[in-house]
């Protein structure tokens, strides 16, 4: 049943970001990542592969293609890939983290802001399709809401994070946990905001990990 109800807490978040993908965009187009996509990007050769999962405007996804690294770019929510193809000057592709088929593509993930929309429940599975998605050790990087709590805010889902809860979920993922920080959102405005940042090396195979 949880899963049942994390499946339609997605389809009510993706909705949303449907019906609202301009204002969206416009909001968080100009943010400035630059601290955490620097500090992601060290551990990445020039020119590496990286997968923006979740890509929401295309801010970071053009800011890669910028910087020389080769990118391919996905969300869930149709018009926001639209609008991002728009500003990434790429095709981005159209679907939800749980219909990735990737296998040892990438030398990076950037999953800013995205995989807090994704249930609990189903958050393990994620991680392992993403794991799979990577080279051998690649480097996973993503964000969550600073908390330990899962709320419906609106017609969004958000699960919210600590530094212990997000290095637990990693390390128990088959990840080694490079670096985990406390960051405030750049946003306008919120400031207040604060936000868990994780970036993880693929450790091992996750088959070999789950034999354990």
């Amino acid at each position: 049943m949880d899963l049942v109800i994390g499946y339609i807490q997605m389809n009510q978040t993706i909705e949303y970001y449907n019906r609202n993908a301009g204002a969206f965009c416009e909001s968080t187009i100009h943010a400035d990542m630059s601290y955490c996509r620097n500090r992601f990007l060290q551990y990445l050769s020039p020119g590496a592969f990286i997968l923006d999962a979740g890509c929401g405007s295309g801010r970071d996804s053009r800011h890669f293609l910028e910087q020389g690294f080769r990118i391919e770019a996905f969300d869930a929510a149709e018009e926001i890939c639209r609008l991002a193809e728009g500003h990434i000057g790429q095709p981005v592709k159209c679907m939800r983290f749980e219909d990735m088929e990737y296998e040892k593509n990438f030398d990076g993930i950037w999953a800013c802001a995205s995989l807090l929309h994704i249930n609990r429940e189903i958050l393990p599975q994620i991680l392992r399709r993403l794991h799979c998605a990577l080279m051998p050790m690649g480097i996973l990087y993503a964000s969550f809401k600073y908390g330990d709590t899962e709320n419906d805010k609106g017609e969004r889902y958000f699960i919210n994070f600590t530094e212990d809860g997000i290095i637990e979920l990693l390390e128990a993922s088959a990840f080694t946990v490079l670096e985990c920080f406390v960051t405030s959102d750049v946003r306008e405005g919120r400031s207040a905001e604060r936000w868990v940042n994780v970036i993880g090396r693929r450790r091992q195979a996750y088959d070999s990990l789950l034999q354990r």
